[in-house]
């Protein structure tokens, strides 16, 4: 593993942009930079009430929020965040492609493109899921960078260009992979496939840190107690309510933190986060995750979910071949 950039890093005056914080997770980490003193690009679709109230208190007071409307999938959408964040704040530090959708149902590997429940047109030539939890995370990244080690103003700003990314200027990327990223899951593969690249992009880009001062890495949550989760019954019939652990957002947050601003977390590092308990996941000889259900890494009733699946495949209308 690539040796961290020797400046120390803090949140504090600096600015970051952060995809689908709207709600959960990455609502939790936006809310937790504000409080460390450090502007945040909402970037979303809409924001749940809870979103709005931040985004509304901080509108014009340091620290600032600003929201962007943002199709995670759109390219332009993500170049146009970036453009804000020069324009309102002459420049961004961090950013978190956080933005994620889970499966089954919506765009699943379970239900094919174009049968009655998927979201993916049958001539689409592309599915929504990985759009989201994996091109856009690499398009951000990618975007990001462009900015750091090329820095230009945005037209019409009256900030200064900003100063370019090094190791005496550091810059932070954290992005959300998760246990799915190394632990196979029946039920929702495009899913766990989308976290498995998600992390080996990041165990890839490790030497960016020490030599160009951008720090790429991510944590791997468990179950987290957010919408995703608790608005779907589909998913929480997986979930035994008596003994299962959730991990909670601000526990995810606070170790999406610590991947930008520990010494520890060099370039590379992939974080698992679970009930009260977090460390970090070798690339090699990894002992494993905690697998009793109380450790929130794992459900007591995923054979529920998976039954629905071998359900879900004798069905005509699903696989049969007469999708739309």
């Amino acid at each position: 593993m690539a040796s961290s950039s020797a400046v120390p890093f803090s949140v504090s005056g600096k600015t970051a942009i952060v995809t689908g914080a709207g709600s959960g997770i990455n609502l939790a980490f936006a809310e937790l930079l504000l409080s460390k003193g450090c502007n945040v690009v909402f970037a979303d679709l809409s924001l749940r009430p809870e979103a709005q109230e931040v985004v509304s208190q901080h509108k014009d007071k340091a620290p600032r929020a600003v929201f962007v409307k943002t199709d995670v999938t759109s390219w332009p959408d993500l170049t146009a965040i970036f453009e804000t964040a020069l324009l309102e704040f002459g420049g961004f530090d961090i950013v978190c492609p956080g933005a994620g959708v889970y499966e089954p149902h919506w765009s699943s590997f379970w239900h094919p493109p174009g049968s009655e429940e998927s979201k993916d047109e049958a001539d689409a030539g592309h599915y929504k899921l990985l759009d989201i939890n994996l091109t856009h995370p690499i398009r951000a990244t990618q975007i990001a960078m462009s900015h750091w080690l090329h820095p230009r103003a945005s037209s019409g700003s009256t900030h200064p260009v900003p100063a370019k990314a090094s190791v005496e200027n550091p810059k932070r990327v954290v992005h959300i992979a998760s246990v799915a990223g190394y632990l196979p899951v029946f039920r929702a593969p495009m899913y766990g496939a989308s976290k498995f690249a998600v992390t080996g992009f990041v165990r890839c880009l490790a030497p960016l840190d020490s030599s160009a001062g951008i720090r790429v890495n991510a944590v791997a949550p468990g179950v987290v107690r957010t919408p995703l989760w608790t608005e779907h019954p589909e998913k929480l019939v997986n979930v035994d309510e008596t003994q299962d652990g959730w991990v909670t957002p601000q526990e995810v947050a606070q170790a999406m933190l610590n991947c930008v601003e520990s010494e520890e977390h060099v370039g590379g590092t992939i974080v698992e986060v679970g009930k009260d308990n977090s460390r970090q996941v070798p690339y090699l000889n990894d002992p494993g995750p905690d697998m009793n259900p109380a450790a929130g890494i794992i459900t007591s009733n995923a054979q529920k979910g998976d039954d629905m699946v071998w359900d879900w495949l004798g069905k005509e209308d699903i696989w049969g071949g007469k999708q739309k």
